[in-house]
């Protein structure tokens, strides 16, 4: 049950995240915005693993691993770079729900690599989350 906590104090901070970068974004290249974001994510990362006691786990990071957070990085980043280009001209509420059908290809991606399961449910939820973000982006 933590994880619901957990992933629904992450859907508060992404609010926040499209709503201050919406203001902040105002007379800002998205490139240097998404550069300054992504230091100030970095040094609070830092300093809380420092903080937390959590850096003496740096030797369970096998050569695997790496490579996958590496790129995972990667893809954070072009997500924020495309988020932030997309955010700069467009209403908040139709970038974050588009955004949001990430929902959707990680459904695919995990059936396709993960191995997870694929039921009429997870289904008729990714048509709803398609639908819901036609409607909220297309006014």
């Amino acid at each position: 049950m933590s994880w619901i906590i957990y992933a629904g104090l992450s859907a508060i901070f992404a609010a926040l995240v499209a709503i201050f970068g919406k203001i902040g974004l105002s007379k800002v290249d998205t490139t240097l915005a998404a550069t300054i974001r992504a230091v100030i994510m970095a040094l609070f990362l830092v300093m809380t693993t420092f903080s937390l006691g959590k850096i003496k786990f740096i030797q369970d990071v096998d050569n695997k691993a790496l490579v996958f957070i590496i790129f995972s990085g990667v893809a954070g980043a072009l997500s924020w770079l495309f988020y932030f280009f997309a955010l700069k001209n467009g209403p908040a509420s139709g970038v974050v729900s588009i955004d949001r059908l990430s929902v959707v290809f990680v459904l695919i991606l995990a059936v396709l690599f993960l191995g997870e399961s694929f039921t009429w449910k997870t289904g008729l939820g990714a048509l709803f989350f398609i639908a819901g973000a036609i409607l909220i982006s297309f006014k």
